[in-house]
C-alpha cells in the first residue's frame, strides 16, 4: 500500500472515531472540550466573560456551531455522531485541498524558472 493511501486511510479511520467527543465527556460527565468554551461556559469557569471574547463573539460565527448541522445542536447523539463525521470530513477535505493548492503553487513557480 503506497504511504498516501496509508494517510488516507488513517484519516478516514480518524473521522470515523471523532463521535467519541460526544461520547466520553457525556459518560465521564467532563463538559466542553477544554479551550472549546462559549460565553457561558467561561462565566462560570472564571467568573467574568474577557471583554474581547465578547467583541468578537458578535463578529464571528462558526460554520458549524459544537460540530453540528444549524438548528441540530441538539439533536440525539446518534444524530450529532454524523454531524460530527461530516465536520470531519470537510475539515480533512479543506485542509487537504489547501494543502495540494500550496503544493501546486510552488511547484509550479520552480518549474517557470529558468535554469
Amino acid at each position: 500500500m503506497k504511504s498516501t493511501a496509508k494517510l488516507w486511510v488513517g484519516l478516514g479511520v480518524l473521522c470515523l472515531l471523532s463521535p467519541l467527543g460526544l461520547f466520553l465527556p457525556e459518560k465521564f460527565q467532563a463538559g466542553s472540550a477544554w479551550g472549546e468554551w462559549g460565553e457561558e461556559e467561561m462565566e462560570q469557569l472564571v467568573g467574568y466573560v474577557p471583554a474581547g471574547m465578547k467583541r468578537l463573539a458578535e463578529i464571528w460565527n462558526a460554520p458549524m456551531p459544537d460540530y453540528a448541522f444549524r438548528g441540530q445542536e441538539e439533536s440525539p447523539l446518534t444524530r450529532l455522531s454524523l454531524s460530527y463525521i461530516v465536520s470531519a470530513v470537510l475539515g480533512v477535505a479543506l485542509v487537504a485541498g489547501a494543502a495540494m493548492l500550496l503544493g501546486w503553487l510552488v511547484t509550479r513557480r520552480d518549474h517557470s524558472k529558468p535554469s
